[in-house]
């Protein structure tokens, strides 16, 4: 089975904490003192007595005297029990990168209590790294017990036990009073949000609930702010929450990752799969879903049935009224999928229950789509999972009330000449409402384990987005997953409605559903369960290409991108670029609000002008890119390949043509006099950008080593790419003509980009290793065959510029004359030397 590998948080292992010593309680909880009872313990009625006020659950809670005592069943020592802090209330100082706000989680540990010596019972923290199952004589699960030894939390003496219940009675006052990071803030958030020392006069329990299988501590923390003016005294003060939630017993089989599917997967070190060495494993983020007992065989018969457990959704009551049933509508659109994993009823949202005491939105057992008023335009969908097994647990999808406002740009930009209701600056409820229903789609997509899939829209012919009865019937992107946002391709003669042009739940989020949760009982183990599914992708991918799963972090492959569309990034981006020249015209009239100023003008002329760059970009990653299609070694091809020698050659016309030639409808002086925006200025930045990855050292060489190790193909090579650039860019050397001040400024950016191929740059690259993409530091230029490329550039534009010196006049040529000046620095090595 092929590894997934994303960025791990902490890596699976096995706990070791269970074999720790205990000591058996006294056979009467009530008995006087002896050797074995000290002093210190009292009996049970003397500590929990009868005023005291208790909360029966997962185990009992006292409060008596300001006080809270946990009364913990022997059944639950060695329990693991995840603890889940988030924000309940937030402070107001500033939040960085959507951290701070309430509901956001702030840490996540995984615990047990176990008993230690002298009538104490410790609290440890259980590590994930490394695991081993095999006790055999000869396996390897007593050397990985000796090498993570669990550590611990804190110590509590024991202050009562309780014999009829076979319980153990400890004060948790002090440790969640005391900051700590079992059940605070976690280090990461707390320099995030720039939280320092806390006040402890200033901070408190302020409630503990007890539920079946959970515990809820409510606290109010008050800190010193390490970004306040020297001398401030007043705190932050935040609200607490603290889920304490038993994991199961049994952990939940478990199903490895594999690369051509994308879910979120955790890892961690097996020391049993290679008898010779040891190997990752990752295990794929899912949740429980298994038939009831009473429909397993209709289940094996192929018949649809509801799982034991559903997955619910609750819809935050601080939400807008209006907007919970496409919220709802969000989660139900997942149905579905998840009938090709055999189960009908798997998912639903429901309002959160009013009037009931016992649901809380920061309860554990409870998933919720939270609501946050935050100018943050962006949502997110975190989950929570159990690190033994990959199952999910529990999450809280983070709605930030500004997506509204991402969303409505975006729609306006790229479907507003296709659908007139996006020409306004206030959408109605109803499409607002659809637009708000797909990214909760989306967003309920990575709670489900999934990943991002950039390369779905790669498997759809441009031309077929354009074609109405086809994209209304299949979408725009066989995912949901994808950024592929709105069929921007379709042009306005095309007459395309609202399902050719909205993103949806697709084949490839139902095939990936499929993957994740169809049950398997005749596989008793993941191991087991390998070679069935390696097939079944296999085959699967075999049969539809539209299932192909495109890795975000695959750097270099033009196919794995954000917010692209279509199997021709050139084509699409040509598309684009004339609905662009059909929006910028009516943008005044799109954005004219009475009694209002030009804002809302601003800032969709500086979204016409990003989507263009970005269009740009998208195709420039075909130049010296790669594809990259993970394999296992019984599937046909290569997994890494460069990109088609043509499609590079018409990627580079396409920069040429709309890219560095300047598009000069974006450069509009009206638009600039009543916003400030400069077009230009964006076009400029863009230039730059891809100039800067054009000719980067990391380009250069890619483009050298495909020309070196596929003699039997042609490529585009290094040096042609070179010439293309150089004599797109200088071609008023050849043709005469002046210079304007866009094409100077154009071609002073190419001179400053040839200098870098010249000095120790420290150039920041991303590669994928097979596996998933690693990030390094490319070495001095200086050092391999870029700089030698880009001085032969160089040197043959210098002797280009003074031949056409005598030839211009004015400013263009005191432009040429500053340019071979800067030129012949470059080259003797001055330049470096001034720096």
């Amino acid at each position: 089975m092929l590894k997934f590998n994303i960025a791990f948080a902490t890596l699976l292992a096995i706990g070791a904490g269970a074999n720790a010593q205990k000591k058996t309680p006294p056979a009467d909880s009530s008995a006087k003192k002896t050797d074995t009872v000290p002093a210190a313990i009292k009996p049970y009625d003397q500590v929990i007595t009868a005023k005291a006020k208790t909360y029966a659950g997962m185990f009992n809670v006292h409060y008596l005297n300001g006080r809270y005592y946990f009364e913990i069943p022997d059944s639950m020592l060695t329990r693991a029990i995840l603890v889940v802090n988030r924000i309940g209330k937030a402070a107001t100082n500033p939040r960085p990168n959507m951290t701070g706000y309430a509901g956001d989680q702030i840490a996540e540990n995984v615990i047990h209590f176990d008993k230690g010596q002298d009538d104490k019972i410790l609290l440890k923290e259980m590590r994930f790294q490394e695991r081993s199952c095999d006790s055999t004589e000869n396996g390897m699960f007593r050397a990985v017990i000796n090498s993570n030894l669990e550590p611990i939390a804190a110590v509590f003496p024991v202050k009562a036990y309780n014999k009829a219940a076979n319980a153990t009675v400890i004060d948790v006052t002090d440790i969640l009073n005391t900051e700590n990071e079992i059940f605070h803030f976690g280090p990461q958030v707390k320099t995030a949000l720039k939280i320092g020392a806390v006040q402890s006069d200033k901070s408190f329990i302020t409630g503990i609930k007890a539920f079946p299988m959970n515990i809820e501590v409510r606290t109010l923390r008050s800190y010193l702010s390490t970004g306040a003016q020297p001398g401030a005294t007043i705190p932050e003060t935040y609200e607490l929450n603290s889920s304490m939630v038993l994991l199961p017993k049994e952990p939940m089989q478990a199903r490895y990752a594999d690369a051509r599917v994308g879910f979120f997967a955790r890892g961690y070190v097996d020391f049993d799969a290679d008898p010779q060495g040891v190997k990752a494993r990752y295990l794929i983020t899912r949740w429980r879903l298994e038939p009831k007992p009473e429909d397993v065989e209709k289940y094996k018969h192929g018949e649809l049935v509801e799982p034991k457990q559903p997955i619910i959704y609750y819809i935050d009551p601080a939400t807008p009224k209006k907007w919970v049933p496409y919220l709802i509508a969000g989660v139900n659109d997942w149905q579905k999928a998840f009938e090709q994993a055999g189960f009908k009823n798997a998912i639903k949202a429901l309002p959160a229950p009013e009037n009931d005491s016992t649901w809380s939105i920061d309860d554990a057992r409870h998933s919720v789509i939270v609501y946050k008023p935050s100018t943050i335009a962006n949502a997110s969908g975190p989950h929570v999972h159990d690190p033994r097994s990959g199952e999910i647990i529990e999450s809280h999808i983070n709605w930030y009330h500004n997506i509204m406002q991402l969303v409505r740009n975006w729609y306006m930009v790229q479907a507003g000449p296709l659908d007139a209701r996006a020409r306004k600056m206030e959408f109605d409820d109803e499409l607002m409402g659809q637009l708000i229903r797909f990214v909760s789609s989306h967003e309920v997509g990575h709670t489900l384990g999934l990943a991002h899939n950039f390369g779905s829209s790669s498997t759809v012919p441009v031309e077929k987005l354009r074609n109405k009865a086809w994209v209304e019937a299949n979408g725009h992107t066989p995912s949901i997953m994808d950024y592929a946002r709105f069929n921007w391709v379709a042009q306005p003669e095309d007459n395309i409605g609202e399902k050719g042009i909205f993103p949806r739940i697709g084949e490839y989020d139902r095939w990936a559903i499929q993957f994740g949760y169809r049950w398997y009982p005749q596989y008793k183990s993941p191991n087991e369960e390998v070679a069935f599914l390696n097939k079944l992708v296999i085959d699967s991918l075999a049969a539809n290409h539209r299932l192909f799963f495109g890795n975000e972090f695959a750097a270099s492959d033009p196919r794995s991108q954000s917010e692209d569309l279509g199997d021709n990034n050139v084509l699409a981006a040509k598309y684009g670029i004339k609905n662009l020249q059909r929006v910028l015209p009516q943008l005044s009239t799109w954005t004219r609000v009475p009694n209002e100023g030009y804002d809302n003008l601003k800032t969709m002329y500086e979204t016409v002008l990003r989507q263009y760059i970005l269009l740009g970009a998208q195709v420039m990653k075909s130049v010296g890119g790669g594809y990259q299609t993970f394999k296992s070694v019984e599937q046909p091809g290569v997994q890494l390949s460069p990109v088609p020698y043509q499609q590079q050659k018409e990627a580079m016309k396409f920069l040429q043509d709309y890219l560095l030639t300047t598009p000069m409808w974006l450069i509009n002086d009206t638009l600039t006099a009543l916003t400030g925006t400069d077009g230009a200025n964006y076009i400029s930045a863009g230039q730059n950008n891809i100039l800067s990855r054009l000719m980067a050292s990391g380009t250069i060489m890619t483009l050298t080593r495909d020309a070196a190790m596929n003699k039997g193909m042609k490529t585009y090579s290094a040096i042609e790419m070179l010439d293309d650039l150089r004599t797109g860019i200088w071609t008023e050397l050849y043709n005469n003509k002046p210079i304007d001040l866009y094409r100077r400024n154009l071609q002073k950016l190419y001179v400053e980009q040839s200098k870098k191929a010249f000095k120790q740059v420290n150039e920041i690259v991303m590669r994928n290793n097979g596996n998933g993409t690693q990030i390094y530091v490319n070495p001095d230029p200086t050092g391999n065959d870029a700089s030698t490329l880009v001085r032969a550039q160089l040197v043959t534009l210098r002797g280009d510029i003074r031949k056409a010196i005598p030839l211009q006049s004015g400013i263009s040529k005191y432009h040429l004359q500053d340019m071979e000046s800067r030129i012949t620095m470059i080259l003797s090595g001055k330049e470096q030397e001034t720096k």
